[in-house]
């Protein structure tokens, strides 16, 4: 069985960042190991969550894993609570990356515009510094522009999302795929782009009239697990935007903050994934 290390911080109420990786991850049949970087009450969109740091146990769990020869097929990074996390995750790459590890990173920080609570205003910098490392970086229009030193816009065209794809892997990251692109109204997907290729590839779909916290999470873990099994990006993107709808349209609650009730599509996860597998032979 394929694993995949997932990097984050594990919320203890509100459906993201561990507690969406984990299950998502794990229906699509790769073992998910855990490495939480911070526990918090609640996610950072609750007033007066508590949260504890967990930094110093970055590295001495890369040791441990290093003396058991554990081999990793991927790892994946998503809330990191401090610069000082951004380093420990640079250093945790060097030491347990292998030849045919892929590295996908979520630069969880920001949206609508603006950082989450907490963040200094140079925190997009040091963020940045994980996309050198990156295979394939999947930041939200707001984390890419303030990675790439872009002016945020609400209302953009094709060629403004194109543009901010190509500053993402300027700044290092092999492929790049923004989430939240919405070209047209009442549609909703994502883009890439492939700096090896030169390739661009848009997917949307039906953009529903909800907005819930953790989707993204919920996005990068499926992309995340697919291309751990063998999909190419295109179809890691397609699936990822669909089984995201998917999750928004088994939400019966309108309290956004708790998240999407992705458990409800979990079965069609799964069955989604054995049918592009069987395509594949």
């Amino acid at each position: 069985m394929k694993r995949i290390v997932s990097i984050q911080d594990i919320s203890c109420l509100g459906r993201c960042s561990l507690t969406v990786a984990l299950p998502v991850i794990s229906t699509m049949g790769v073992e998910c190991a855990v490495i939480p970087t911070a526990v918090l009450s609640a996610h950072t969109m609750f007033p007066d969550f508590t949260c504890c740091d967990l930094t110093d146990q970055i590295l001495p769990i890369a040791r441990h894993w290093q003396q058991q020869k554990v081999a990793l097929d991927a790892i994946y990074t998503g809330y990191l609570a401090s610069k000082e996390q951004v380093q420990q995750v640079c250093t945790f790459f060097d030491m347990m990356k292998g030849p045919q590890t892929a590295i996908i990173v979520d630069p969880a920080m920001a949206d609508h515009g603006r950082l989450y609570a907490g963040f200094p205003s140079d925190f997009p910098a040091y963020m940045a510094r994980l996309l050198p490392y990156a295979h394939v970086a999947i930041p939200n229009i707001t984390e890419a522009c303030l990675m790439t030193g872009t002016p945020y816009r609400e209302e953009y065209d094709a060629a403004y999302i194109r543009q901010l794809l190509l500053d993402l892997t300027r700044l290092g990251a092999g492929r790049a795929v923004l989430t939240g692109v919405c070209l047209e109204p009442g549609r909703l997907g994502a883009m890439s782009y492939d700096s090896d290729t030169g390739a661009y590839f848009f997917y949307d779909n039906e953009k529903l009239p909800h907005t819930f916290h953790g989707t993204g999470d919920i996005f990068a873990a499926t992309v995340s697990g697919a291309l751990t099994r063998g999909l190419s990006l295109e179809q890691a993107m397609t699936m990822a935007v669909d089984f995201t709808l998917e999750c928004i349209r088994s939400t019966d609650t309108q309290e956004i903050w708790y998240g999407v009730e992705f458990e409800k599509a979990l079965p069609w996860l799964w069955q989604r994934l054995e049918a592009l597998l069987k395509q594949q032979g």
